[in-house]
């Protein structure tokens, strides 16, 4: 089992509508000087926060599949498919991009957002008509194990569909509680600290302090436990599962 916890500025940073918009990105583009280019078909993923009004103007997307949770406030979208819809907290919106859409983005208040793009097969997927779909905080699962909240945004019984490979959780664990994972052979599980602090636990009794924004990442070759463990505040924790190699051509970033 390997392991690595990526600090903020290890991560990429970038920025939009002359900053009103900023965001940190565990896995950032081509020239952002994120540590993390990507973790199988994970190909991006920008946390964004905004504090006041703010707008990304139209522009063009081909291939991928770009989901958008909000954490907090509103996310308001428009595209060349015609719509035009709001999501709400907790919320999520995905674009199947295919052959090629063009979308804006905005907000009007206070907001935290991610996008996180998954890339399939893109000899395929450009062939594919474009499609959008939204989904409010209440169509996706949600369950209690002891005391800890967890979410689930993409796979399981989540309503999402999309082609790649790929799983998501929204986890709240209260301070002195712990949540445990178990990671399949051949996969990897992603992190995103977005409140609190904790440790990170694994099977080879490695144990790891992680902090708030912190960006951690297991990989295992067998069946693994993964234990996360709360300290003095409340955690909150995004997860991303993927496997850790896929059976197609994987578009290659360049500097």
């Amino acid at each position: 089992m390997k392991y690595q916890i990526i600090k903020p500025e290890d991560q990429a940073i970038g920025q939009f509508d002359g900053g009103k918009i900023k965001e940190q990105k565990p896995i950032g583009f081509p020239g952002e000087d994120s540590v993390i280019e990507r973790l199988g078909p994970l190909f991006y993923w920008a946390w964004a926060k905004s504090s006041e009004p703010a707008e990304i103007g139209l522009h063009p997307h081909q291939g991928y599949e770009i989901i958008t949770y909000v954490i907090k406030g509103k996310a308001y979208h428009t595209d060349t498919l015609g719509t035009e819809s709001v999501v709400g907290e907790g919320g999520a919106q995905v674009m199947q991009t295919g052959s090629g859409v063009s979308h804006a983005e905005a907000t009007n208040e206070p907001s935290e957002t991610f996008q996180i793009w998954f890339e399939p097969r893109l000899s395929q997927a450009i062939k594919r008509k474009p499609t959008y779909s939204q989904f409010e905080s209440s169509d996706f699962p949600e369950v209690n194990e002891n005391g800890v909240s967890i979410k689930t945004i993409l796979g399981n019984d989540a309503p999402i569909e999309i082609v790649a490979d790929a799983k998501m959780w929204d986890v709240n664990i209260p301070k002195g509680k712990t949540y445990t994972h178990t990671l399949p052979a051949n996969r990897t599980l992603a992190g995103l600290v977005i409140r609190g602090e904790g440790s990170l636990i694994l099977d080879t009794n490695d144990t790891s302090h992680f902090n708030h924004k912190d960006f951690f990442i297991v990989q295992s070759e067998k069946i693994s436990e993964v234990v996360i463990r709360t300290l003095e505040k409340d955690l909150r924790v995004f997860f991303i599962e993927v496997p850790i190699e896929v059976d197609y051509p994987l578009y290659r970033k360049s500097r």
